[in-house]
């Protein structure tokens, strides 16, 4: 599952690096700033959900699936983490 030394926020951000498409470096973004203001469209958080699957193995509810999940870092740390097996 995580790797050593890397926790949920990097493995998040890294996926976001690979798949978001924004103009900034996900890896050096404060965990409150709005993606979307960073670049990230409705159709990169698409593929950025994906990621997110099969990354921590987990499915996102239909109640999650709103801009506002997908906003910040911190957000997507949130949602991920209540879903993501223990």
């Amino acid at each position: 599952m995580i790797s050593q030394g890397e926790n949920m926020q990097d493995r998040i951000r890294k996926i976001l690096v690979s798949h978001g498409k924004m103009s900034t470096d996900a890896m050096s973004v404060s965990s409150t700033v709005d993606l979307y203001e960073l670049g990230l469209t409705s159709h990169a958080s698409v593929n950025v959900m994906l990621a997110l699957e099969d990354e921590f193995d987990i499915e996102f509810p239909d109640s999650d699936l709103k801009k506002s999940t997908f906003a910040t870092v911190e957000n997507l740390e949130t949602v991920v983490g209540r879903l993501a097996p223990a």
